[in-house]
């Protein structure tokens, strides 16, 4: 036995190395994986409202609808919420206000395994949608000034395959725990969160305005900045060389911390990319949380298989999501540094374009072997146009109204996603009549959002160089 402990010791031990080596240091690790683990958190408590929705309806006696509603409920909560904590993120420490966030997080999770009606587990999830609304403007912030802008879409890669992770953790681990108990799967989702919490709190706070990176050791692409000298990123020197002229309208902001939040919201949906990122973000998001709600759902009646296969399906499928954040984020970087100034944005228009494509198979054949192929390769196209979208959101902005610009963003994509739930329930209870082949029809009917996200991220193609290049020259000007 001790032999066993001594090799799993060392194993470990190898894999924390490699881990450090890949992501540039210890500190950058561990920074990387908490806010990777505040994502996965957040997305595994999602789909485990989705996973757990059969013995829901049976324990509480309520609809598709109703799962809908429980989704929808937190998702405008937490839109609303996002704009308070876009306004934190730019003027307080972000770390313990993060930390204080998820203890909250996971108080409200425990308390919503003690619901005994819809109502209180409505009300419940409206208090969660509050804390978790937290995650999007903080983690934002703190990844633009933790890491320099050279390497931001391969970091927010690794950020975002924790909120992939999660979400297969919600489906596939809490959901077959749910299939036991519904109350169990939310307790053991909240326990990890007040040790999340505490390690959060002791994160250190970096230097605003993206001027003392975290530099990888031996980096080539992320050299430290002088302190106080204004830095543009790699897009914004780009723009700079190519003599692209910044939009006159958008210049003369002042100091940006003097902003309120509705000067802020004017001046950030001023910037025409940012509004068609935030567009082409709600409808990936969209289709997303309507995956995540009745994906488990629909693959046990299509394909005939029972719950615990069926999670195990998307356990499979999640794999290809993270695959897929990885190599999104690592291609916008490459190309961004091969000299192609809209990279970040070409892959996640083609990659919002691929996925439409593989979801249609997917949607209409009946065997899950057949299908497998088809939906991992479509999640892993979905989740590969987000960590490029994310860097190139910091690209267009003036660093100090990151925390607001996020809280926005949050805003508004969250309004459609709060949506989707409701939207896939409602329409296939009462469009399409219930069943099997209305989940079905529900799916093919809400692949729309997603053709119209592709089609505004090649719009953006357009516009995204003058908004990089007025970024930079408003923030040196401030």
């Amino acid at each position: 036995m001790s032999r066993v402990g001594t090799a799993f010791g060392g194993l470990r031990r190898a894999s924390v190395r490699a881990l450090e080596g890949a992501l540039g240091g210890a500190e950058r690790t561990r920074v990387i994986v908490l806010l990777a683990s505040v994502l996965a958190l957040s997305s595994a408590d999602a789909a485990t409202v989705g996973a757990a929705a059969t013995p829901l309806r049976h324990a509480l006696g309520i609809s598709n609808t109703d799962i809908g509603l429980l989704v929808t409920v937190t998702s405008l909560v937490a839109a609303l919420a996002s704009l308070p904590f876009g306004v934190l993120a730019d003027r307080v420490r972000r770390t313990w206000t993060l930390g204080a966030a998820i203890v909250l997080w996971g108080g409200a999770m425990i308390w919503s395994a003690t619901a005994a009606t819809f109502g209180q587990l409505l009300l419940t999830r409206m208090l969660l949608g509050g804390v978790t609304a937290a995650a999007g403007p903080l983690v934002a912030s703190l990844v633009g000034d933790y890491f320099g802008s050279a390497e931001r879409g391969r970091i927010y890669g690794y950020i975002l395959a924790g909120e992939v992770a999660g979400a297969g953790v919600g489906f596939a681990v809490t959901g077959d725990i749910a299939a036991l108990s519904w109350r169990a799967a939310f307790v053991i989702l909240a326990l990890p969160a007040f040790a999340l919490a505490w390690m959060i709190f002791r994160l250190p706070e970096p230097a605003r305005g993206g001027r003392e990176p975290l530099v990888a050791a031996n980096a080539k692409t992320n050299v430290e900045p002088e302190a106080g000298v204004d830095q543009d990123t790699d897009a914004q020197r780009v723009a700079r060389e190519r003599g692209v002229e910044p939009d006159p309208a958008l210049l003369g902001i002042g100091d940006p911390r003097r902003m309120n939040l509705l000067a802020a919201t004017r001046y950030v949906l001023r910037i025409r990319t940012n509004v068609v990122l935030i567009l082409a973000s709600a409808g990936g998001y969209f289709f997303l949380a309507g995956v995540q709600t009745f994906g488990v759902e629909f693959v046990t009646r299509q394909y005939g298989i029972d719950q615990a296969l069926g999670t195990l399906v998307l356990l499979v499928v999640g794999i290809g999501g993270v695959a897929g954040v990885l190599a999104g984020g690592a291609l916008g970087d490459l190309l961004l540094r091969r000299g192609v100034f809209t990279g970040r944005i070409l892959i996640s228009a083609v990659a919002a374009t691929v996925a439409v494509g593989l979801f249609v198979p997917a949607i209409f054949t009946r065997h899950a072997t057949m299908a497998l192929p088809y939906i991992t390769l479509a999640a892993l196209a979905l989740s590969a146009q987000n960590p490029p979208l994310d860097a190139a959101r910091l690209d267009i902005m003036v660093p100090l109204l990151w925390g607001r610009a996020e809280g926005i963003r949050t805003f508004l994509r969250t309004l459609g996603q709060a949506v989707a739930p409701v939207a896939f329930g409602g329409v296939s209870d009462y469009v399409f009549g219930g069943g099997r082949s209305a989940l079905q029809w529900t799916f093919v009917l809400m692949l729309l959002p997603l053709c119209a996200s592709a089609y505004l991220l090649f719009k953006a193609l357009g516009t995204y160089p003058r908004d990089v290049a007025t970024a930079a020259a408003a923030a040196r000007e401030s």
